[in-house]
């Protein structure tokens, strides 16, 4: 592997200090981007979803579970499929308590859109707690783009057309045999009985979500991906390929 510099203490704490600037400087940036996010518009969520959990049938005012604001986890789960994604897995095993979420009014669920029981296995297999629901014999996954099917809607994610995707060097992401499905994470807010959909992020605006990839994200190896800078950082016996990046 090619390591960082060896340096005295002296250089090391004059290129912390300059790279500190660097930091303060995203972190104004992401304030602004944050208040900039808060201030999009809204759209009314006309369709009455009706997805399944652990007591049978709910619609998406329930997942609310009587807060203001609904944050969905679209985790990738087909019908067919016996577990959920890997990556999926990877971001979901960092969710902890959700008090802190809860006091601000905010409910966190994951939809998938697998048959409840397969959701619930996969989830006491892995000890989670939080609400995960199926929006099987739904519209959910295909109205907000993260289930592809060209004989359900125009191909679309991440705000891309399919032939803007095909443009790219990332083309391969919507090819394949559809149904597919991808991830992502959409914000609700409600106003009385009435669903507003105001924020969806999807690919890599989902990578500062978990405690594990902001975490490695400090490290000297970092998430250790060949598209990473600088190269040669990757451990050759445990190099692996997070797709979802």
């Amino acid at each position: 592997m090619e390591l960082p510099e060896v340096v005295s203490r002296s250089e090391w704490l004059a290129a912390r200090k300059k790279f500190l600037a660097e930091e303060k400087e995203f972190t104004r940036r992401r304030d602004e981007l944050n208040a900039n996010r808060r201030r999009l518009p809204m759209v009314l969520v006309e369709q009455d979803y009706v997805f399944t959990g652990p007591d049978g049938p709910v619609r998406l005012l329930d997942l609310f579970e009587g807060r203001l604001q609904l944050v969905v986890y679209h985790f990738m789960f087909a019908p067919e499929w016996d577990e959920g994604c890997p990556n999926c897995t990877w971001l979901s095993d960092d969710i902890g308590r959700l008090d802190g979420l809860h006091e601000m009014q905010t409910t966190y669920a994951a939809v998938s859109r697998a048959p409840y029981e397969k959701i619930a296995a996969y989830k006491e297999k892995r000890g989670w707690t939080f609400p995960w629901y199926s929006s099987a014999g739904t519209s959910f996954n295909y109205d907000f783009h993260v289930t592809l099917d060209e004989s359900v809607l125009p191909l679309e994610y991440n705000y891309r057309t399919k032939a803007e995707w095909e443009a790219t060097p990332n083309a391969g992401l919507v090819q394949g045999e559809q149904p597919f499905d991808l991830h992502g994470m959409s914000c609700f807010l409600r106003t009385g009985e009435a669903v507003h959909h105001t924020y969806s992020t999807y690919g890599r605006g989902t990578d500062s979500l978990g405690f594990c990839g902001t975490v490695i994200d400090l490290t000297a190896l970092g998430r250790q991906e060949p598209w990473e800078l600088p190269p040669g950082r990757i451990p050759e016996a445990d190099h692996h390929d997070d797709g979802c990046h």
